[in-house]
């Protein structure tokens, strides 16, 4: 069974307290949670405020390495988490051991690293970035073709839908690049439909800026894309 869902994301300009308190408004009760710009004092200080809502489940968390293995058993008990994903530990080395949750529950993104090959047999599988995978086959060909080989051997767990628009931008690694999180058209998604059905896992999450309620809005696009039972 696959499903979409909408996202709390933490980066500068995604206000997640606002999306916290869309959560009882839109009659949501599950998402998907992406902490990755929130220090432990600050997930806690999240955590605090989704106990306030009538959320019942998040069924994927995008962890960060300050994570420790309390934190995802909490997750995984409190909200019934069933996947996680993380970025390599080549570029983030880890706090501390996950090796309770790694190889059955915690997916690799593809990166500017692309899948790091040598870390996979240690995790669940890999978590698709489709977006980043889309602008590695835009830019970065041979990137792309090893994204494509490692697609086709190993699980895939779990996945980030995100935008690819027209204009570009370079990131921090002073990499052209395409995509964004953030959506101003709901065009910026159609570069999904280049993509097999079988590259769509069970779990995906809209990685997007955009508020709550947009991203219902986006949800509803993509079930045209990507074949969904919710």
């Amino acid at each position: 069974m696959k499903c979409i869902l909408p996202t709390i994301t933490t980066t500068h300009d995604s206000n997640w307290k606002e999306k916290i308190e869309e959560i009882d408004k839109l009659n949501l009760e599950e998402v998907a949670l992406f902490p990755t710009c929130l220090n432990k004092e600050e997930r806690k200080e999240m955590y605090e405020l989704l106990a306030k809502t009538k959320l019942k489940r998040i069924p994927f968390v995008h962890i960060r390495s300050d994570f420790d293995e309390e934190e995802i058993g909490w997750l995984k008990e409190k909200y019934q988490t069933k996947v996680f994903n993380t970025h390599s530990e080549k570029l983030y080395p880890l706090f501390n051991s996950w090796d309770k949750y790694k190889k059955d529950f915690i997916y690799l993104e593809n990166t500017h690293l692309g899948f790091p090959e040598d870390e996979l047999k240690i995790y669940a599988g890999i978590c698709i970035d489709f977006s980043h995978l889309e602008n590695d086959r835009l830019l970065y060909p041979e990137r792309y073709e090893q994204s494509l080989q490692i697609i086709k051997k190993v699980k895939i767990g779990c996945a980030h839908l995100s935008a690819i628009r027209s204009e570009n931008r370079f990131d921090e690694k002073e990499e052209l690049r395409y995509d964004f999180h953030k959506l101003n058209n709901l065009s910026d998604m159609d570069y999904l439909k280049n993509y097999s059905q079988e590259y769509f896992p069970e779990y995906m999450a809209i990685e997007l800026e955009n508020s709550l309620e947009e991203q219902i809005e986006i949800k509803k696009y993509l079930q045209n894309i990507i074949n969904v039972t919710q």
